[in-house]
């Protein structure tokens, strides 16, 4: 059976049962190393898609975010929220919007509205959410192979720029209520264990409880997971960390077309090569740590990102006013009965 007829599998029904989904689904597609073109004999097959909100969920009182089969690996989201994902310029909802064409295995009008309008999601908020991802990345690479040998100050900073990068999308919600402001930085530390250590200044003015919540959840979970990468276990993680690495410089590449081009392609046919060729090992040395040569490739697609960011066409934020006239025309048609 091919990839497209996946969907006729047993498996795959609740998407025709499931009353949130059905007739609702307006896009399903690949996702993972499938649609990156990196997949490999065993690599699952990871489905991504967006299901329209049901009228009861936009002028009734049901609420609904997304449907997730963990035994197929299928995340559908649903429509508003996938909307603010992509608005965010979110790598892991945007790229759903740069599928091949033959990677798309289940369209509707709506659906192929979504794509055609793509452009209107593209911001310079692609610079913080993609390189953020792609700093958390190489963090987390780093520590995992290293964290034992670094300097605790340096491991510090390693933490700090990564919750920096998580904190862009509560920066920009700080603006909207006057006298807030938040503050991260890294001073000496009384802590006997440190030499240095993050420290926040936080002045916060009605400030909503669950966007306070989400921020600071956000930044545990970055500190926590710096102690779970550590852990290693040699003998599974190598292909593991070669994964990681050929993601590295995969959402490099996803940034800089969107920076230079103002375009999504989420499939890497001109770096097919190279990306293979650091997943399947070809950059890691014996001891299990990283040639200098991938270190200098990643020098260079930051440097390249740093260019792109500053000298890109791009927007400093995404066309609401037209995003906000798509949803409303959607979601107009599901309150009147008309899909």
């Amino acid at each position: 059976m091919e990839i497209r007829d996946i969907l006729n599998r047993e498996e795959y029904k609740f998407i025709e049962t499931d009353e949130h989904l059905g007739q609702h689904v307006i896009l399903l597609g690949l996702a993972g190393s499938y649609c990156y073109g990196t997949n490999v004999e065993n690599s699952d097959i990871d489905i991504r898609g967006i299901t329209l909100n049901r009228k009861s969920d936009l002028i009734g009182l049901t609420q609904y975010e997304q449907y997730v089969d963990d035994a197929t690996d299928t995340v559908i989201y649903a429509f508003n929220k996938i909307i603010t994902l992509l608005l965010s310029c979110n790598p892991n909802t945007i790229e759903l919007l740069g599928l091949n064409p033959g990677h798309y295995l289940y369209l509707t009008d709506i659906g192929r509205k979504l794509l055609e309008n793509k452009a209107m999601f593209l911001s310079k908020r692609a610079v913080n959410s993609f390189g953020g991802y792609a700093d958390a990345q190489l963090r987390r690479l780093q520590n995992a192979l290293a964290r034992d040998s670094y300097p605790q100050s340096e491991r510090e900073r390693h933490i700090f720029n990564s919750v920096k990068n998580a904190m862009y999308e509560f920066n920009c919600q700080f603006e909207k209520y006057k006298g807030s402001h938040v503050e991260i930085f890294i001073d000496k530390s009384e802590n006997p264990d440190f030499d240095t250590e993050i420290f926040v200044n936080a002045d916060l003015r009605r400030y909503p409880l669950r966007d306070y919540a989400g921020m600071w959840n956000t930044m545990t979970n970055v500190v926590k997971n710096y102690d779970k990468v550590g852990k290693r276990n040699k003998k599974k993680d190598d292909l593991h960390l070669n994964k990681h690495a050929m993601h590295l410089l995969r959402l490099f590449m996803m940034a800089l077309d969107i920076l230079e081009k103002g375009e999504i392609h989420t499939y890497r046919e001109e770096e097919h090569e190279l990306l293979m060729d650091i997943r399947l090992g070809k950059f890691q040395k014996k001891d299990g740590g990283f040639d200098e040569s991938f270190y200098d490739l990643v020098s260079e697609y930051e440097k390249r990102l740093r260019y792109a960011a500053e000298n890109t066409n791009l927007p400093d934020e995404p066309d609401v006013r037209r995003v906000q006239e798509f949803v409303m025309r959607v979601n107009e048609r599901v309150v009147r009965d008309e899909i």
